[in-house]
């Protein structure tokens, strides 16, 4: 069997002891809202808008007002994607998402490395998505007048990279244990534990948790809307895009954190209802809504207040304050505490599938395909998966890792582009329960496009990219290519 060799494309069928199917279209397109509104819009936007400053130099420009151009042009870039995604979702309803795409279309190994370029877009994603969490959370404490000492607020290493004086100052005042400073991200590991236990609660219950932060953050993004609507200065939106096309690209790669999510959805594959019919509407319905929701608030954000004002980690909440409206910019700040628990929630949801589906095909230990008896979930995994994100939120600094997930998933992205085109190819005759629009435009392009957001990051993530496949490179090498469900189907008429 050769490494490029497809799995045959068939719904996962073990007999009804799988998943269980409990998720519609409704479920569906929250879920997208809960990934994708989240960290990106109310951390990244700010950047996205004012440019990437290090030392007090200016790395990558921003996009200023006509950040919305970026907004659009990522949500062009998805919904190539996404048309993608709802072509072989409604094909291949199984918990893979595009590791069991690759699979189908562009044979194993490449299969292996979209999987594991999914752990970037899920788990390392993550870790940024909680440490963001607890800064917003300490904000919100304070304005009650609680605040928790530095040392339990920050983790060891987001301190020794940090070039604010007054957080390196923690090396010397934080207690120590053998001579090492204790410095804890006590808050982020805190909430990503509860959300792991939730999580291991069932599949309807989480949806339903979802829902109820997904209101609250849509509640909170039309105050601000509505609030900062009414205080707009036309003003500062000249000039309109003071880098040019330079940043509105860059502004671009920076911001597509915050589209990190949407594909989610295509996890749940084997718990959605009537999947072929609904997973293609959950896709592409819930970026529709998250895109047209970001271009109104990029809008309002860049003409509430100077775009140079938004760069910060709360920069909703700075707007209004900047803007003189303090009791707004609190409420703000506190549904962004919500929205990014819906992140952690979906994000949280989704790895655990991821290794659930490579597992199942012989590619991680068995134990990461088994499923709790009474949820019907992949409950080792998902503790895995929580111990991981957790310890890692505790420790880490979350700057770096929001680009290494973003040329991950734009690495996966363009993979399903290119795994539609082959299949339709090689399988012209095979049902389609949704068929991708002018195939070859949309997924040329939007692999093309993928590549282009892609350039505009940095090297420094170009380099740890090349280093986390090499890694992944090795563990298939070691593990995955001797175990193969696949290579011993392909290896038994020969040993019979």
């Amino acid at each position: 069997m050769g490494l490029f060799d497809r799995k045959p494309i068939a719904a996962a069928d073990d007999g009804g002891h799988g998943m269980q199917r409990t998720l519609g279209v409704r479920d569906l397109v929250l879920l997208s809202i809960g990934a994708v509104i989240g960290a990106g819009i109310f951390s990244t936007l700010g950047t996205a808008a004012a440019g990437e400053v290090v030392d007090g130099v200016m790395v990558r420009q921003g996009a200023g007002p006509a950040l919305v151009v970026s907004f659009a042009l990522l949500g062009l870039v998805c919904g190539f994607a996404a048309l993608c995604y709802a072509e072989l979702a409604a094909m291949i309803p199984q918990a893979g998402s595009a590791y069991a795409y690759a699979y189908a279309t562009l044979g194993e190994l490449v299969a292996w490395i979209v999987g594991w370029a999914l752990i970037l877009e899920y788990a390392v994603g993550n870790i940024a998505v909680a440490i963001s969490w607890s800064g917003y959370f300490v904000s919100l404490l304070s304005g009650f007048g609680i605040t928790l000492p530095g040392w339990l607020t920050h983790g060891y290493w987001a301190v020794t990279a940090s070039g604010d004086p007054a957080i390196r100052a923690l090396l010397d005042t934080a207690p120590r244990v053998a001579g090492i400073p204790v410095l804890l991200n006590v808050p982020a590991f805190a909430i990503v534990v509860a959300i792991t236990v939730l999580l291991l609660q069932g599949v309807k219950e989480s949806a339903r948790a979802n829902a109820v932060m997904v209101a609250v953050k849509l509640a909170v993004l039309a105050l601000f809307v509505g609030v900062g609507a009414m205080h707009i200065n036309p003003a500062n939106y000249t000039p309109f895009a003071p880098n040019g096309f330079t940043g509105i690209h860059q502004g671009a790669a920076i911001a597509f954190f915050a589209y990190i999510g949407f594909d989610a959805i295509s996890t749940a594959g084997e718990e959605t209802k009537d999947p072929q019919r609904n997973l293609p509407r959950g896709i592409l319905l819930g970026l529709a809504v998250c895109t047209l929701i970001y271009i109104v608030v990029g809008a309002v954000a860049t003409g509430l207040v100077p775009y140079q004002e938004l760069r910060s980690s709360d920069p909703l909440a700075r707007a209004l304050q900047v803007a003189g409206l303090s009791t707004a910019s609190w409420i703000v700040a506190a549904g962004a505490v919500v929205s990014m628990s819906a992140v952690l929630l979906v994000f949280q949801y989704g790895q655990p599938r991821i290794f659930y589906a490579m597992a199942r095909d012989g590619l991680l230990p068995p134990f990461a395909a088994r499923l709790h008896p009474r949820t019907r979930t992949p409950h080792i995994t998902t503790v895995i998966t929580g111990v991981f994100v957790s310890v890692g939120a505790l420790l880490m600094n979350d700057a770096a890792t929001y680009d290494l997930t973003n040329i991950g998933t734009l690495s996966a992205f363009a993979v399903v582009c290119l795994g539609v085109l082959v299949l339709r190819v090689r399988e012209p005759e095979r049902p389609r329960p949704f068929r991708v629009p002018f195939v070859w435009l949309v997924t040329l392009g939007g692999a093309a496009a993928c590549v282009f957001v892609m350039r505009g990051l940095p090297a420094s993530a170009w380099w740890a990219f090349f280093g986390w496949m090499t890694l992944g490179l090795a563990c298939y090498a070691a593990y995955g290519y001797r175990h193969s469900t696949l290579r011993a189907r392909a290896a038994a008429p020969s040993d019979s």
